[in-house]
């Protein structure tokens, strides 16, 4: 098989590690798990959260509370527009501190489970928005202004019970689509990593176990934290989980505070083991000088690393890089060098995305060239591994 010459990625790939997996303890053993381990509190060390009143009171919200102890609560009256978190453009300076030490708990109170037909048949209403991880192109900050903390969800039975029923009315799918061949496809973590959630309280697990009941139906979600409680959460081939993957070089650059690409890759062959259909997402893909060379090594260190178990299912998902003009602002006052590969306005054009917001994203016939360009390095690399969705 044609492939450039051996260059496997080191264990840290260059990225700096949160995780020493050596100290790490092993899920569901002594002091809790990975979530309550040194290494989960060098992403999330909350000392400050904002919360409603009926979040605060409600079940979830306790037990999220009860690890959070010392925690300094305020009480606001809506968790979408704080003024002294969002709306503060000083926060901007604090971008990845705010994340590591805020927390913020509401109430999701319209409940809909929309059509996609891309990565998933449905949009489920997640139980989060917002990430402790700071990935320099997320869409999630675009709306929200100068912090994006985590948001939990605490009226979880009421989430998953609109769930159910929504999977219960559509009946058995009658035909194969590119989600799924059998089941009905449900995205549960649009607006942030489940994987990151699970670090503070059971709105994960709940999911996963609400699934693992649904016969014609299949929880997924993207993920770019490799986080090792969910291996015990037996999801009995009911949830999928999607590795974002990209070149070390850009993850470097671009995947603040995630797990490195390397410990993601590792990560699958144990999560098939455990229950879970592992796909991944190849995403985004950034056009710069040497793409197509970086994108061709990953390809190949995959093919070398991953065992026919984990190829044998495989799929994967290809999203071209949009970015937008807030973001972008944003990004400026906190990390510039993102702005260096991610703000190109000579081969970017605008694009009006279906919730209305107005985005960048690369003209029609670079993105063309460059699709065209990535399929043929996966039928080069890694022709075990089908493409799903190309975006």
């Amino acid at each position: 098989m044609n492939r450039p010459p051996e260059n496997p990625l080191p264990a840290d790939d260059g990225q700096q590690a949160l995780f020493g997996w050596d100290d790490a303890p092993a899920p569901g053993g002594a002091g809790g798990g990975f979530r309550d381990s040194a290494q989960a509190r060098r992403l999330l060390d909350i000392r400050s959260v904002y919360a409603e009143r009926e979040a605060l009171d409600s079940p979830r919200g306790r037990q999220i509370m009860a690890r959070l102890p010392d925690a300094e609560v305020t009480e606001v009256a809506g968790h979408w527009r704080i003024p002294s978190l969002h709306g503060n453009e000083g926060n901007v300076a604090r971008w990845t501190r705010i994340k590591t030490e805020t927390l913020v708990l509401g109430v999701k109170r319209h409940l809909v489970t929309r059509p996609n037909g891309r990565s998933a048949d449905w949009i489920a209403p997640g139980v989060s928005n917002g990430c402790a991880m700071a990935c320099a192109y997320c869409y999630v900050p675009r709306r929200k202004g100068y912090a994006n903390p985590i948001t939990l969800f605490t009226n979880i039975e009421a989430i998953l019970a609109h769930v159910r029923r929504h999977a219960r009315a559509q009946g058995p799918k009658s035909e194969p689509n590119q989600c799924d061949p059998h089941a009905w496809v449900y995205d549960i973590g649009e607006n942030g990593d489940c994987s990151v959630d699970a670090l503070l309280c059971d709105n994960t697990a709940d999911y996963i176990a609400a699934f693992r009941q649904l016969p014609t139906a299949k929880a997924s979600f993207a993920t770019k934290f490799v986080n090792p409680d969910l291996l015990d959460l037996d999801p009995r081939g009911r949830t999928r989980i999607r590795f974002s993957l990209m070149p070390p070089p850009d993850a470097r650059r671009l995947d603040i505070r995630t797990s490195p690409v390397a410990e993601r890759i590792a990560a699958a062959a144990d999560f098939l083991d455990a229950g879970y259909e592992v796909h991944f997402n190849l995403s985004p893909v950034v056009l710069r000088p040497g793409w197509q060379r970086d994108w061709a090594e990953l390809l190949a260190h995959l093919d070398d690393v991953l065992p026919t178990r984990v190829k044998r299912q495989a799929a994967a998902e290809i999203i071209m890089l949009t970015h937008n003009q807030q973001l972008h602002e944003v990004n400026l006052g906190w990390h510039p060098r993102a702005e260096e590969l991610l703000w190109q306005p000579e081969a970017q054009e605008t694009k009006r995305s279906e919730n209305g917001a107005l985005n960048v994203r690369y003209r029609v016939q670079v993105k063309q060239r460059a699709l065209a360009r990535l399929t043929d390095l996966l039928t080069t690399h890694a022709p075990w591994l089908r493409i799903r969705y190309a975006f």
